[in-house]
């Protein structure tokens, strides 16, 4: 079994990009893997453009996993933020991988939570609007 993380992935475990809460988010979501332990939570803020458009102005997350969770939890904030809302669910867990250069198969999942995680941020977004 092949642990090897590439640069890419070594770069954002060491200096994670938007780690941390936003305060008063606009949407949140959480998700977990009970086999493996991860739980990812995710934060955003979102404004609108001159043509009316959501955009994700900021995103944050709290990740409580291995180094690949951290990992893209990380690389997936830099790839949705200052997206439409949009362009962001667009995002897959082949394109968090591709950003990181690669991941070993038995962490494929943790890119699978991320996606999760933004997902569900943006539902409870969406939700909330209507609720209004």
């Amino acid at each position: 079994m092949d642990l090897t993380y590439t640069k890419e992935v070594l770069k954002h475990l060491k200096s994670p990009k938007n780690m941390g809460k936003i305060k008063n988010p606009d949407g949140e979501g959480m998700v977990g893997n009970r086999v493996c332990g991860d739980i990812m939570k995710m934060y955003l803020k979102i404004i609108k453009n001159e043509k009316g458009e959501e955009i994700i102005s900021d995103i944050k997350f709290q990740t409580l996993g291995c180094g690949a969770a951290i990992a893209t939890s990380s690389v997936l904030t830099t790839l949705a933020k200052g997206k439409t809302i949009k362009e962001a669910l667009k995002i897959s867990k082949d394109d968090i991988i591709q950003a990181l250069g690669g991941l070993p198969a038995i962490k494929v999942h943790c890119s699978i939570l991320a996606d999760e995680a933004l997902k569900k941020a943006v539902e409870n977004y969406c939700s909330t609007l209507k609720q209004h």
